[in-house]
């Protein structure tokens, strides 16, 4: 039996508009009562997908940042912050990277020393918190994840840039203009395997949904695996399944209403 439902949001249980489909509530509550739990899994932070989930909030895990922070509510459960070396570096390799934009996401908000406007535009749809300083090396917070905000494509450009990191932290790239280096045990998976410690739930109770590479670990864990039909063509290879429809016609919906006969 299916305890667990963990989903990524953007190019999964969101549509392109980042709009939540209209019966993912409906369909959560009747889940939820039956003692189904649901994880909201995301690079975004946690402020962010708080808001936009903010009716539910306190019943739902927040997976956020890739895995470097659990939350349960407004309950931490798990985090796994960047080593402050390793920061310093990557700060110092994204300012060298051409046509590429650090941000710094931390325990309490996202940090960015550009204002060029089309950055901030994109960041803001990710970071509810967000400031603006002088030097990404003197914020004073707990590092969480590095980020690459990279307009002409992150697997082909700044990714080549990262590669010699990868032996220090978790380089994945997590969408067409996301860059997203975490620790090397901070991932979507480690962190879905301390949910299911803390409900007590085994991989075979877990379902799971995915479309970027930044959700392999998470897909690979969870017995019941999809990748999205409109997943990153590297993803399939490592989900169980693939979902009849793609992020902006429900896929998520559909399958779960279909796994648990509720069509």
């Amino acid at each position: 039996m299916i305890k667990l439902i963990i989903t990524d949001l953007d190019g999964t249980l969101l549509n392109d508009e980042k709009q939540v489909p209209h019966e993912f509530w409906e369909l959560r509550n009747t889940l939820h009562d039956i003692g189904i739990q649901w994880v909201l899994a995301s690079g975004r932070q946690y402020y962010t997908i708080a808001q936009q989930f903010s009716e539910i909030l306190n019943d739902v895990y927040i997976l956020a940042e890739n895995g470097a922070l659990v939350m349960l509510g407004t309950q931490q459960i798990h985090i796994n912050p960047l080593e402050a070396e390793l920061t310093a570096r990557l700060i110092d390799q994204g300012r060298k990277t051409p046509e590429s934009w650090p941000i710094l996401c931390c325990r309490n908000g996202a940090y960015v020393e550009d204002n060029y406007q089309p950055l901030l535009d994109e960041a803001k749809k990710y970071y509810k918190r967000l400031e603006l300083v002088d030097d990404l090396q003197k914020v004073e917070d707990i590092p969480l994840k590095f980020t690459m905000c990279d307009f002409k494509g992150s697997e082909e450009h700044s990714y080549k840039y990262f590669k010699d990191f990868e032996d220090k932290c978790r380089v994945a790239v997590a969408g067409e203009i996301w860059l997203d280096m975490t620790g090397l045990t901070a991932s979507k998976g480690t962190a879905l395997k301390k949910i299911m410690e803390h409900c007590n739930v085994k991989a075979e109770e877990v379902m799971a949904f995915g479309d970027y590479l930044n959700d392999r670990e998470m897909i690979e864990v969870a017995h019941h695996s999809y990748a999205m039909k409109n997943s990153h063509p590297d993803l399939f290879d490592s989900a169980r399944n693939v979902t009849a429809h793609d992020n902006n016609n429900d896929g998520v919906i559909h399958e779960v209403k279909e796994f648990f006969n509720l069509t």
